[in-house]
């Protein structure tokens, strides 16, 4: 059973996100992520609980020579690709710009 709690930020996550999708410009995929982090563009990085933990750690090794924000989203990649609005699994989403949403500010202070 989840808790209220954990529900409550998980949906206030999926909402963050949802905004990023229209108001901002994020990456969805791995390869393209990567991509992101080398050239230092991306903001913040959404991990899915169910990524690979070879790809996990790759992904957070890069993202820490960048200095970007990771973030291991709750929900699995089935989850994640439907929180940003597409009808596909995505396991690693990239942040380039965050828009009108405060998801950059908010996750560090949670």
């Amino acid at each position: 059973m989840v808790s209220k709690k954990s529900k409550k930020t998980a949906d206030n996550m999926n909402s963050r996100i949802k905004l990023v999708m229209k108001s901002g410009k994020a990456i969805l995929g791995y390869k393209a992520t990567l991509k992101s982090l080398r050239t230092s563009k991306s903001k913040m990085v959404l991990i899915a609980s169910n990524c690979p933990p070879l790809r996990k750690s790759e992904i957070e090794y890069l993202a820490m020579l960048s200095k970007t924000q990771v973030h291991h989203y709750t929900g699995d990649n089935n989850e994640l690709g439907t929180a940003c609005g597409k009808f596909f699994n995505a396991s690693v989403m990239s942040i380039i710009d965050a828009g009108d949403s405060d998801i950059l500010t908010r996750n560090s202070k949670e």
